[in-house]
């Protein structure tokens, strides 16, 4: 369960952005950017190895992305991610389910980000 501390910053969170967003049908990754776009938030697909995500041109990392952002969702291990979240002072790394990186994790909050791993966000 995920501490309800963590799931206030999601509920408040105005910008997500989607590491791993995928265009492609039956990815949960998808499904989760879709979700999120429903639910009222600003969501940047981030993903190098596609245009656009949904409709949405992607943004190849997340220092890419010129605004704030709130919330970072992961699909995928990649400890670019975290440089990029720390250099852009996300409030929260969500890690999906599968995703598991302990080593980030502790890196993470050392720099005041919390972090919430190996769960979806839905």
């Amino acid at each position: 369960m995920v501490p309800e501390h963590l799931m206030e910053i999601v509920k408040k969170a105005r910008t997500i952005a989607v590491v791993g967003a995928s265009p492609r049908e039956g990815r949960p990754s998808l499904r989760i950017y879709r979700f999120l776009k429903k639910g009222g938030y600003r969501v940047f697909p981030v993903n190098p190895n596609y245009p656009s995500v949904d409709g949405d041109p992607t943004y190849p990392s997340l220092l890419a992305i010129e605004e704030d952002v709130d919330v970072v969702d992961v699909f995928r291990r990649n400890d670019k991610v975290l440089e990029g979240a720390v250099r852009k002072r996300v409030k929260l790394i969500w890690m999906q389910e599968g995703v598991v990186n302990p080593q980030a994790a502790r890196l993470a909050e050392e720099a005041g980000i919390p972090v919430v791993m190996d769960r979806c966000i839905y």
